[in-house]
């Protein structure tokens, strides 16, 4: 493939000068950008747009018409499963550049034939994410620590405490990450930074600067064994589900900090709300659950020691640039015949 006759198609919504960024980087690639077919987004990285908006007729079919044209697409059709499996028909689609770091459910939730999985290559944000997904991650270590949530409830009573509680130091303790991909070594940087001990699991085990331990996912019960943190920052695939059940929770010592910056999938929900309840774990920052939107029957809500964030602890007033410029990366890449950053897993969809 060689960039005279390539043709990019941006399928979501994406400000202009970031456009402009991507044309300008490759004045040999036909860009396709009709913002009019596009909703708009209602704060940054909205990469579904505003829900409200509708094409009419006309302007759908145009839609299609654009993106079929199209040898790469610049996020997933309608930011949707079904839009992925609708223009997967598509023979000159080559390649598809997903919004998203967790891609591959998408690409598992449109159940795409065999010859569409190996003909389409789709590549994901990860490692777009990794700093604020990290930070968030922190944010959750550190209100565990600081007992921020009970900070929140005597404020929110008018309460001063006779006796002044104190606080744990993160200077020290002890964190565990459950993947050490890009997430999870951004996360163990900024642990270290604050003076933490971190330990964590990967799937080829090999030893890693900075980090203690490395285990697979057999190791696990020991590592939290003296865990005082652990941060899970796995993706959801069959291999992950439940891989935070009851029998790790068990095996921590109490008091034991969780904070979730992967999927829901992974921890167990209804152990973790028993853990809560032991005192095996103190406190549980949660961004991501098994059912999203979290369902309101669910006693995550109101425990007093857990937070839950709305699944947006990845996003930043900078996601769009990025994301534009690792799709500038791998354009490149493409035009190459070189490997592709993060190339979806069809096989474990990760």
């Amino acid at each position: 493939m060689t960039s005279n006759n390539l043709t990019v198609a941006i399928a979501v919504p994406l400000e202009a000068e970031h456009v402009e960024a991507i044309r300008a980087a490759n004045p040999a690639v036909t860009v396709i950008y009709e913002p009019e077919l596009l909703p708009q987004e209602r704060f940054p990285a909205d990469h579904a747009g505003d829900p409200a908006f509708k094409r009419t007729e006309e302007q759908e079919a145009r839609y299609w018409e654009m993106l079929r044209s199209a040898d790469v697409l610049y996020g997933f059709p309608n930011e949707s499963p079904a839009g992925l499996a609708k223009i997967a028909s598509s023979e000159k689609l080559q390649w598809i550049q997903a919004m998203a770091a967790g891609a591959g459910g998408a690409v598992k939730a449109a159940q795409l034939p065999e010859e569409a999985l190996s003909r389409i290559k789709v590549t994901s944000s990860a490692g777009v994410h990794s700093l604020p997904l990290a930070e968030f991650a922190m944010m959750g270590a550190l209100n565990g620590l600081k007992r921020t949530a009970e900070l929140a409830a005597d404020q929110a009573a008018k309460h001063w405490p006779e006796l002044r509680t104190p606080t744990r130091l993160a200077s020290g303790s002890n964190v565990v990450i459950t993947g050490l991909g890009e997430i999870g070594l951004e996360t163990a940087r900024l642990a270290r930074a604050l003076g933490m001990n971190v330990s964590g699991t990967k799937r080829t085990v090999e030893p890693i600067d900075g980090i203690d331990t490395v285990t697979d996912t057999a190791g696990l019960p020991g590592l939290v064994a003296s865990a005082d943190i652990l941060i899970n920052t796995l993706p959801g695939t069959p291999y992950t589900e439940k891989m935070i059940n009851a029998e790790i929770f068990a095996a921590m010592k109490p008091g034991t900090i969780v904070v979730n910056v992967g999927r829901g999938t992974v921890i167990d929900e209804d152990a973790l709300f028993e853990a809560l309840n032991n005192g095996q774990v103190s406190y549980a920052c949660l961004d991501v659950f098994a059912v999203e939107p979290l369902p309101e029957a669910s006693p995550l809500w109101e425990h007093p020691r857990v937070m839950v964030s709305p699944h947006t602890s990845a996003l930043s007033q900078a996601e769009n640039r990025l994301i534009a410029e690792r799709f500038m990366e791998n354009l490149k890449r493409f035009q190459a015949g070189t490997p592709l950053l993060h190339e979806v897993d069809t096989v474990h969809f990760y």
